[in-house]
Protein backbone atom coordinates (compact mmCIF):
# COMPACT_ATOMS: atom_id res chain seq x y z
CA UNK A 1 0.00 0.00 0.00
CA UNK A 2 1.35 3.41 -0.97
CA UNK A 3 1.96 6.06 1.66
CA UNK A 4 -0.55 8.90 1.68
CA UNK A 5 1.06 12.34 1.92
CA UNK A 6 -0.43 15.25 3.87
CA UNK A 7 1.62 18.44 3.46
CA UNK A 8 0.62 21.14 5.94
CA UNK A 9 1.88 24.67 5.30
CA UNK A 10 1.90 27.24 8.11
CA UNK A 11 2.77 30.62 6.63
CA UNK A 12 5.21 32.84 8.50
CA UNK A 13 5.78 30.46 11.42
CA UNK A 14 8.82 31.17 13.58
CA UNK A 15 9.08 27.69 15.05
CA UNK A 16 11.42 28.68 17.88
CA UNK A 17 8.88 31.25 19.09
CA UNK A 18 6.03 28.78 18.82
CA UNK A 19 7.81 26.08 20.79
CA UNK A 20 9.32 28.30 23.49
CA UNK A 21 5.93 29.89 24.16
CA UNK A 22 4.35 26.62 25.26
CA UNK A 23 1.34 27.49 23.12
CA UNK A 24 1.97 24.84 20.47
CA UNK A 25 1.85 21.43 22.20
CA UNK A 26 0.81 19.56 19.04
CA UNK A 27 3.74 20.96 17.05
CA UNK A 28 6.10 20.26 19.95
CA UNK A 29 4.95 16.63 20.19
CA UNK A 30 5.26 16.09 16.46
CA UNK A 31 8.74 17.63 16.33
CA UNK A 32 9.92 15.38 19.17
CA UNK A 33 8.58 12.19 17.57
CA UNK A 34 9.18 12.88 13.87
CA UNK A 35 12.04 13.42 11.49
CA UNK A 36 13.04 17.08 11.86
CA UNK A 37 15.24 19.14 9.57
CA UNK A 38 15.96 22.85 9.41
CA UNK A 39 16.78 24.68 6.19
CA UNK A 40 17.08 28.21 4.84
CA UNK A 41 14.73 29.78 2.33
CA UNK A 42 16.24 31.82 -0.49
CA UNK A 43 15.77 35.59 -0.46
CA UNK A 44 13.59 37.44 -1.18
CA UNK A 45 11.62 35.77 1.58
CA UNK A 46 8.13 36.42 0.27
CA UNK A 47 5.32 33.87 0.29
CA UNK A 48 5.05 33.77 -3.51
CA UNK A 49 8.56 32.52 -4.22
CA UNK A 50 8.75 30.55 -0.98
CA UNK A 51 5.67 28.40 -1.55
CA UNK A 52 6.47 28.11 -5.25
CA UNK A 53 9.82 26.57 -4.33
CA UNK A 54 8.39 24.23 -1.68
CA UNK A 55 5.43 23.07 -3.78
CA UNK A 56 7.17 22.66 -7.15
CA UNK A 57 10.68 21.65 -6.08
CA UNK A 58 12.12 24.53 -8.11
CA UNK A 59 14.54 27.36 -7.48
CA UNK A 60 13.49 30.99 -7.83
CA UNK A 61 15.18 31.09 -11.22
CA UNK A 62 13.29 28.01 -12.39
CA UNK A 63 9.76 28.98 -11.32
CA UNK A 64 10.22 32.68 -12.04
CA UNK A 65 8.28 33.92 -9.00
CA UNK A 66 10.15 36.83 -7.43
CA UNK A 67 7.46 38.37 -5.22
CA UNK A 68 3.75 38.13 -4.40
CA UNK A 69 2.66 39.64 -7.73
CA UNK A 70 3.66 36.49 -9.69
CA UNK A 71 4.46 38.57 -12.75
CA UNK A 72 6.29 36.57 -15.44
CA UNK A 73 6.10 33.30 -13.53
CA UNK A 74 6.90 29.94 -15.14
CA UNK A 75 4.56 27.86 -12.96
CA UNK A 76 2.81 26.32 -15.97
CA UNK A 77 6.09 24.55 -16.69
CA UNK A 78 6.82 23.67 -13.04
CA UNK A 79 4.04 21.29 -11.92
CA UNK A 80 3.29 21.10 -8.22
CA UNK A 81 3.56 18.13 -5.86
CA UNK A 82 -0.08 17.10 -6.30
CA UNK A 83 0.09 17.25 -10.08
CA UNK A 84 3.35 15.31 -10.23
CA UNK A 85 1.95 12.62 -7.93
CA UNK A 86 -1.03 12.23 -10.26
CA UNK A 87 1.14 12.11 -13.38
CA UNK A 88 3.27 9.46 -11.64
CA UNK A 89 0.18 7.31 -10.97
CA UNK A 90 -3.18 8.34 -12.44
CA UNK A 91 -5.12 6.46 -9.79
CA UNK A 92 -3.89 9.10 -7.29
CA UNK A 93 -6.47 11.34 -5.64
CA UNK A 94 -5.36 14.83 -4.58
CA UNK A 95 -6.73 17.62 -2.39
CA UNK A 96 -5.72 21.23 -1.76
CA UNK A 97 -7.24 23.84 0.55
CA UNK A 98 -5.88 27.32 1.16
CA UNK A 99 -7.06 30.79 2.06
CA UNK A 100 -4.36 32.67 0.16
CA UNK A 101 -5.80 32.72 -3.37
CA UNK A 102 -2.52 32.66 -5.39
CA UNK A 103 -1.85 29.17 -4.10
CA UNK A 104 -5.04 27.58 -5.41
CA UNK A 105 -7.35 30.00 -7.23
CA UNK A 106 -7.19 29.59 -11.05
CA UNK A 107 -8.88 32.96 -11.57
CA UNK A 108 -6.10 34.83 -9.83
CA UNK A 109 -2.38 35.47 -10.07
CA UNK A 110 -1.02 31.97 -10.46
CA UNK A 111 -2.07 29.41 -9.07
CA UNK A 112 0.86 27.41 -7.69
CA UNK A 113 -1.34 24.30 -7.39
CA UNK A 114 -2.48 23.51 -10.94
CA UNK A 115 -6.24 23.51 -11.55
CA UNK A 116 -6.34 20.17 -13.42
CA UNK A 117 -10.01 20.65 -14.28
CA UNK A 118 -10.33 17.28 -15.99
CA UNK A 119 -9.28 15.50 -12.81
CA UNK A 120 -11.65 17.65 -10.76
CA UNK A 121 -14.53 16.61 -13.01
CA UNK A 122 -13.46 12.97 -12.58
CA UNK A 123 -13.34 13.36 -8.77
CA UNK A 124 -9.59 12.72 -8.67
CA UNK A 125 -8.68 16.25 -7.58
CA UNK A 126 -10.47 18.70 -5.28
CA UNK A 127 -9.53 22.30 -4.51
CA UNK A 128 -10.98 24.46 -1.73
CA UNK A 129 -10.41 28.19 -2.35
CA UNK A 130 -10.99 30.85 0.30
CA UNK A 131 -9.94 34.51 0.46
CA UNK A 132 -8.26 35.37 3.73
CA UNK A 133 -7.03 38.67 2.34
CA UNK A 134 -10.65 39.85 2.19
CA UNK A 135 -12.30 38.00 5.06
CA UNK A 136 -9.38 37.62 7.51
CA UNK A 137 -7.38 34.51 8.22
CA UNK A 138 -8.82 33.89 11.67
CA UNK A 139 -12.13 33.09 9.99
CA UNK A 140 -10.74 31.51 6.85
CA UNK A 141 -8.21 29.23 8.59
CA UNK A 142 -11.09 27.73 10.59
CA UNK A 143 -12.96 27.02 7.34
CA UNK A 144 -9.85 25.43 5.82
CA UNK A 145 -9.41 23.23 8.89
CA UNK A 146 -13.05 22.08 8.65
CA UNK A 147 -12.61 21.28 4.95
CA UNK A 148 -9.41 19.33 5.62
CA UNK A 149 -10.97 17.29 8.41
CA UNK A 150 -14.02 16.53 6.26
CA UNK A 151 -11.78 15.41 3.38
CA UNK A 152 -9.80 13.16 5.72
CA UNK A 153 -12.93 11.60 7.22
CA UNK A 154 -14.82 11.09 3.96
CA UNK A 155 -12.16 10.44 1.34
CA UNK A 156 -8.62 10.24 2.68
CA UNK A 157 -6.97 11.72 -0.45
CA UNK A 158 -3.64 10.21 -1.47
CA UNK A 159 -1.74 13.51 -1.61
CA UNK A 160 -2.93 16.71 0.07
CA UNK A 161 -1.76 20.26 0.66
CA UNK A 162 -3.46 22.36 3.34
CA UNK A 163 -2.42 25.88 4.27
CA UNK A 164 -2.93 28.23 7.24
CA UNK A 165 -1.97 31.92 7.25
CA UNK A 166 -3.22 33.35 10.55
CA UNK A 167 0.22 33.43 12.16
CA UNK A 168 1.69 35.36 9.24
CA UNK A 169 -1.20 37.83 9.33
CA UNK A 170 -0.68 38.46 13.05
CA UNK A 171 3.07 38.76 12.57
CA UNK A 172 2.65 41.48 9.98
CA UNK A 173 0.24 43.52 12.08
CA UNK A 174 1.61 43.02 15.59
CA UNK A 175 5.09 41.52 15.31
CA UNK A 176 6.01 38.12 16.70
CA UNK A 177 6.74 39.05 20.34
CA UNK A 178 3.22 39.86 21.51
CA UNK A 179 0.08 38.02 22.48
CA UNK A 180 -1.59 38.31 19.07
CA UNK A 181 1.06 36.22 17.29
CA UNK A 182 1.02 33.60 20.06
CA UNK A 183 -2.78 33.44 19.99
CA UNK A 184 -2.67 32.79 16.24
CA UNK A 185 -0.10 30.05 16.78
CA UNK A 186 -2.31 28.50 19.46
CA UNK A 187 -5.31 28.44 17.10
CA UNK A 188 -3.31 26.85 14.31
CA UNK A 189 -1.78 24.34 16.71
CA UNK A 190 -5.33 23.27 17.53
CA UNK A 191 -5.94 22.65 13.83
CA UNK A 192 -2.70 20.66 13.65
CA UNK A 193 -3.93 18.51 16.52
CA UNK A 194 -7.32 17.95 14.82
CA UNK A 195 -5.65 16.93 11.56
CA UNK A 196 -3.15 14.65 13.29
CA UNK A 197 -5.97 12.94 15.19
CA UNK A 198 -8.00 12.48 12.00
CA UNK A 199 -5.03 10.92 10.20
CA UNK A 200 -4.28 8.62 13.13
CA UNK A 201 -7.93 7.50 13.16
CA UNK A 202 -7.90 6.75 9.41
CA UNK A 203 -4.58 4.94 9.60
CA UNK A 204 -5.79 2.71 12.44
CA UNK A 205 -9.25 1.96 11.03
CA UNK A 206 -8.19 1.37 7.43
CA UNK A 207 -4.67 0.01 7.91
CA UNK A 208 -3.29 2.97 5.96
CA UNK A 209 0.21 4.40 5.77
CA UNK A 210 0.48 8.19 6.14
CA UNK A 211 3.22 10.81 6.19
CA UNK A 212 2.25 14.11 7.83
CA UNK A 213 4.67 16.85 6.78
CA UNK A 214 4.70 20.38 8.20
CA UNK A 215 6.73 23.33 6.92
CA UNK A 216 6.78 27.11 6.52
CA UNK A 217 7.79 29.49 3.75
CA UNK A 218 9.67 32.07 5.83
CA UNK A 219 10.07 33.56 9.29
CA UNK A 220 9.55 37.12 10.55
CA UNK A 221 11.58 39.91 12.03
CA UNK A 222 10.74 40.50 15.72
CA UNK A 223 8.86 43.69 14.83
CA UNK A 224 7.00 41.83 12.08
CA UNK A 225 7.61 41.62 8.36
CA UNK A 226 9.86 39.65 6.06
CA UNK A 227 11.32 39.67 2.59
CA UNK A 228 14.97 40.19 3.51
CA UNK A 229 17.84 37.77 4.01
CA UNK A 230 18.28 37.81 7.78
CA UNK A 231 18.63 34.44 9.50
CA UNK A 232 15.24 34.73 11.15
CA UNK A 233 13.47 35.67 7.92
CA UNK A 234 15.08 32.79 6.03
CA UNK A 235 14.48 30.19 8.76
CA UNK A 236 12.32 27.24 7.81
CA UNK A 237 12.02 23.58 8.74
CA UNK A 238 10.32 20.32 7.91
CA UNK A 239 8.63 17.95 10.35
CA UNK A 240 7.86 14.56 8.78
CA UNK A 241 5.85 12.18 10.95
CA UNK A 242 5.05 8.65 9.86
CA UNK A 243 1.61 7.47 10.96
CA UNK A 244 0.95 3.79 10.37
CA UNK A 245 4.57 3.58 9.17
CA UNK A 246 8.05 4.60 10.30
CA UNK A 247 9.42 8.12 9.91
CA UNK A 248 11.25 8.72 6.63
CA UNK A 249 15.03 8.37 6.35
CA UNK A 250 15.99 11.64 4.69
CA UNK A 251 19.47 13.19 4.37
CA UNK A 252 20.77 15.24 7.27
CA UNK A 253 20.94 18.33 5.08
CA UNK A 254 18.14 19.18 2.67
CA UNK A 255 17.04 22.29 0.80
CA UNK A 256 13.45 23.52 0.38
CA UNK A 257 13.52 22.62 -3.30
CA UNK A 258 14.31 19.00 -2.33
CA UNK A 259 10.99 18.44 -0.58
CA UNK A 260 8.86 17.49 -3.60
CA UNK A 261 11.28 14.79 -4.77
CA UNK A 262 11.59 13.39 -1.25
CA UNK A 263 7.81 13.15 -0.92
CA UNK A 264 7.33 11.57 -4.33
CA UNK A 265 9.89 8.91 -3.39
CA UNK A 266 7.81 8.14 -0.29
CA UNK A 267 4.86 7.47 -2.62
CA UNK A 268 6.80 5.21 -4.98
Amino acid sequence: MKTKIFLLGIDGLVLSTALSSGRAPALAHLKSSALFREFKMAAPTWSGPGWSTILTGSSHAQHGVTDNRFMGHQLLHRPDLLSRAYYQDQSTTTFAAAGWPPLVDPSGLAPVIHERREQQLAYRHRVIVRDGETHGYKTVDAEIADAANYALAMAGPDVSFVYFCGADEAGHVYGILGEQYLAAIERIDGYVNQITTAIEKRAAENNESWLLVITTDHGHRDEGGHGGDSEQERASFVIAKGIGRVNPAWPTEIQPEDLVELLLKERA
